[in-house]
């Protein structure tokens, strides 16, 4: 079997037994079993929030849900007695009494967050934080994995050099260039990221692809966060200037970083946010060194992207876990479903 067409079988079956998994959880919640899972709340993950649009290619789709996903799960997770917080007042919902709470937040900053996302969050009234990219705003940054999917949706190949020299890779289907970007992925995690991405985005701007214009097109610049902001219901948290794995850099490197990031935030609204995403969010992109430097420079709390609900007794502030809303997966019942932390407490076994 080509191994194209193996990796898209994998795929699929990964996928559907993803949903099969969520399925079973909203089932056991609703039957009332296993409620001890769903612990205090959940914080949840999101990214674009837009109208979806066909894309033959679209490596990202995990990254994106519609609105009107958006205003389903909000009512379902209204419906299971869910009461919205806003995120910097986590600590003071976690220690009072009553029932679960939900956090919503949304990292890097895309124009459709104030476009899409702020009317559901209105409807709602459902506080929300914007994690803000300091580079993305200035335009001095690009979203690579943005890039990557630009170049392959137009290429029948992509030349790259892994570190051994250039390698040539097929991107005549659609599997063969998920494949490939997988393999840059993987390589940008696993090396120099900004010398990855740089070579990158020379290899873009060659193909007709200019990664600055994509960070102005799909980010939100200095006015524009501003409008964000002026919502009640909105608040921006620091997210790096680079958006690159804080763990992979010096102390003093990932340091300036954070404290950089939430200079530029504070630039932005007149005051320094109390909250901080760690870009990419998992166990090798944000350490326990990180967590205390976040700590240490006066941020409230911190949020990766380790998956699970707010246990009891209080969490660890600086490394809590956020629930991702994933674009395979929207359906109503699944956020109830992820929400309940059945599916994360069936995966430890």
């Amino acid at each position: 079997m080509r191994p194209d067409i193996k990796n898209t079988l994998r795929t699929a079956v990964r996928r559907a037994a993803i949903a099969g998994g969520l399925e079973l959880a909203h089932g056991l919640s609703r039957a009332g079993m296993m409620a001890a899972a769903r612990g205090r709340g959940a914080i949840f993950t999101l990214h674009h929030v837009r109208p979806k649009r066909a894309r033959p290619f679209d490596p990202n789709a995990h990254l994106e849900i519609t609105p009107d996903f958006l205003d389903a799960a909000l009512s379902a997770l209204k419906r299971d007695g869910y009461r919205f917080v806003a995120l910097d007042q986590l600590p003071e919902a976690l220690a009072a009494e009553g029932g679960p709470v939900a956090c919503f937040t949304l990292d890097d900053g895309y124009r459709n967050n104030l476009d899409h996302a702020l009317p559901v969050f209105e409807r709602h009234r459902a506080p929300f934080t914007v994690f803000v990219t300091g580079g993305f705003v200035d335009r001095t940054h690009t979203l690579w994995w943005e890039t990557l999917a630009e170049v392959l949706a137009r290429s029948a190949e992509l030349r790259f050099d892994f570190g051994a020299g250039v390698e040539t890779l097929q991107a005549r289907t659609v599997s063969e260039r998920q494949m490939a970007f997988n393999r840059v992925a993987d390589f940008i995690h696993s090396r120099d990221e900004a010398g990855s991405i740089a070579s990158l985005n020379a290899l873009a701007m060659a193909r007709g692809v200019d990664p600055l214009a994509m960070t102005a097109q799909l980010t939100l610049d200095e006015a524009g966060l501003r409008r964000l902001a002026g919502s009640p219901l909105a608040s921006l948290g620091a997210h790096t200037i680079s958006h690159r794995s804080v763990a992979r850099l010096d102390k003093d490197e990932a340091r300036r970083e954070i404290e950089d990031s939430a200079r530029r935030v504070e630039a932005i609204v007149g005051r320094r946010p109390l909250t901080f995403a760690y870009p990419y969010g998992d166990a090798l992109a944000a350490s326990p060194r990180d967590h205390q430097i976040v700590a240490d420079l006066g941020f409230t709390l911190a949020v990766t992207t380790r998956p699970g609900t707010l246990r009891a007794p209080a969490p660890a502030l600086h490394a809590l876990p956020r629930i991702s809303l994933n674009g395979h997966f929207q359906r109503a019942r699944y956020a109830s479903a992820l929400a309940s932390g059945i599916p994360f407490r069936l995966a430890r076994g």
